[in-house]
This record gives structure tokens, sequence and C-alpha cells, in this order.
């Protein structure tokens, strides 16, 4: 049996320091240039990313992510469970209410896995005091689904969501970018595609949103509600049924979020991610201040959807509800 590397000794360190943290899984990536970065660029020139004009920006450091900062050698990517696979079927909705996707429903993620990854970085920091790092979860310009594939953490199924191959897609990404030299440890290796020919998620978006490994955001429904600054075509408002903020029906069909016995799941989700709440009175919404829309919204990343937003999506499903 061949020894480990040194920088495989490295990645196994961190990953086991991330999984003490609580990250569900976790795994080394490379930094070489993404392989589909036409693609990628092709998105936005179509206007695919809608508007959200900050995606148009830094395409170059997201092709190339070792852009991100000097002198960087791979990255610690990190995957925080928010809802497991026995949390896939909700309960029927109170009369009245709108539902809010399951990523939304409990703490702003972006705080609870900055937090962790802060406090790693502190401590690598003393342990390394040559080297640099920097965290990131969903705001800096890396491809992070990306790394997730090259760290072994799961497959881009054809939602272009992550998907582990036991854990399911239900999972939030971040990481440390750094200019250690790790890699990761025998058996931890990317996962092949096992999306095979299903084509379940395409076949349920009630707006015809996804092509295989390509999503509109013109047309999505987690889009359309949380991002969509402007009024909402009546064609597709129609088609957003009882979603107040998000969506999940893409995830909600995946085989491989299918309920599996406890005894066969080894992780569940963070506890900092439940909640009791998972859907809104949409009278309530419509009569909210900016004050009440607030404190509806402490601690959570639903705060990204300002009053308007939120009092239009609610009238709109409302009519749904009513249709």
């Amino acid at each position: 049996m061949s020894q480990a590397t040194p920088q495989q000794d490295l990645g196994a360190y961190l990953i086991e320091r991330a999984r003490s943290l609580g990250f569900a899984c976790a795994g080394i990536a490379s930094l070489e240039p993404i392989d589909h970065a036409d693609k990628l660029q092709e998105w936005v020139d179509v206007g695919m990313h809608g508007e959200m004009d900050y995606l148009a920006q830094n395409n170059d450091k997201r092709a190339y992510p070792s852009t991100i900062m000097e002198h960087a050698r791979c990255a610690l990517v990190v995957g925080d469970l928010y809802a497991s696979r026995d949390d896939n079927i909700d309960e029927p909705l109170k009369p009245g209410h709108g539902r809010i996707a399951r990523y939304a429903r409990g703490r702003d993620y972006h705080k609870l896995i900055k937090k962790r990854l802060v406090k790693l970085l502190l401590e690598l920091q003393q342990e390394h005091p040559d080297a640099e790092f920097k965290a990131f979860v969903d705001t800096a310009p890396l491809p992070e689904r990306d790394l997730a594939q090259r760290a072994g953490i799961g497959w881009v199924g054809k939602h272009t969501l992550i998907i582990h191959p036991r854990l399911g897609s239900y999972l939030f990404l971040g990481g440390i970018v750094m200019t250690l030299d790790a890699s990761n440890p025998a058996g931890i290796e990317p996962v092949s595609d096992h999306c095979g020919t299903c084509t379940r998620c395409i076949d349920a978006c009630p707006t015809d949103a996804i092509t295989p490994h390509r999503v509109d955001a013109r047309r999505c429904i987690s889009y359309l509600t949380i991002e969509h600054r402007s009024d909402i075509e009546s064609g597709l408002a129609s088609k957003m049924g009882e979603w107040v903020y998000g969506c999940d029906i893409c995830q909600e069909v995946c085989p491989h979020n299918s309920s599996k016995p406890a005894e066969l799941l080894s992780e569940t989700a963070n506890p900092e991610y439940r909640s009791d709440r998972d859907s809104f009175d949409l009278l309530e919404i419509l009569g909210w201040d900016e004050l009440a829309r607030r404190e509806a919204f402490e601690g959570s990343a639903m705060k990204r959807a300002k009053l308007g937003m939120m009092q239009r999506n609610a009238a709109i499903v409302l009519r749904n509800l009513k249709s």
C-alpha cells in the first residue's frame, strides 16, 4: 500500500477539521480553470441571468478560480446540510398561506457558515503564518459548484445543483481558498454523474426554466420571487403556484432526495436551519410595513427580498390559490 503524500495528509487534516465544525461533507479542490467558461459566458450573453447583474461581472475570476487570491493553490470546500432526505415532503399548507423554500426557513446560512469558516481560518493562520487564506460563502466570484464537484462532494445535476450521492442536494456550499498545497486523501475522488437519463427536474418545473445543466433564471420561480425586482409576467406568475419565497420543486422530485430509512442516513440536517415556519400568511404580508418585514426576516436570508417584492409575491399566490 502506497503511503499518503504530504498534500494528502494536509487534505485529510483540513477535511477532519471541517467535519469537526459540523459540516456534513468536505473535500479539497484544485483551482485549474473550469472547462465550460464559454457556456457560462454564453448564458450571460443571452440574458439568462435576468436582473442579476453581478453574475455578468468577474467571469474571468469564475473561469479561473486561482485568480481570486495571489498564489492560491487549492480550496477546502464544505457542504452544510439544511434539509435531510426525510424532510423532502412538506405538510399541506394552511389556508391563505404561501410556501417558503427550505433553504430560507432557518437562520441565515451566510452567517452560520462564515462564522465557522473564519474560526477555522484563524486557527490555520496561527498554524501556518506564512500562508494566506480567504473564506467564501456564496458571495465571492468563484465557481462553487465546480469546486464542490472537484472536491468529491457530488456531481452537478441537470437542475445545476450539487447532488451528494448519499445526502442529496439540500446543501449550502462554502470554503476556504489557500496558498497551502493540499489534495484529497485516497478514497475521495470526483463523483461521476448519476443523473443518467432521468429528467424529473426538467419535467416538473412549472415554468420550463430547466434544460439539461442549464437554468434560465428569467423563468425560475426562485429567481422571480427573490431576485426579480420588477413586475412578473402574468404567464409566469400564474405558474408560481403557492411559492411566495423561493422554490424546491426540482429538488423535491429528484430521486436522490427521496426518503431513506433512518439507519441508512449518517447525517441529519444542521439544527441551526430548523424552523417551525414553512409558510407565511399572505394577507399578513400584504399588511406589512417596512418594520414588520424586518421583524419577520430577522436573522433570515429572506431579508434579500424587499417589501414591495414580498407583497407582489403574496398577491400573486393569493390569485393562484383562488384560481
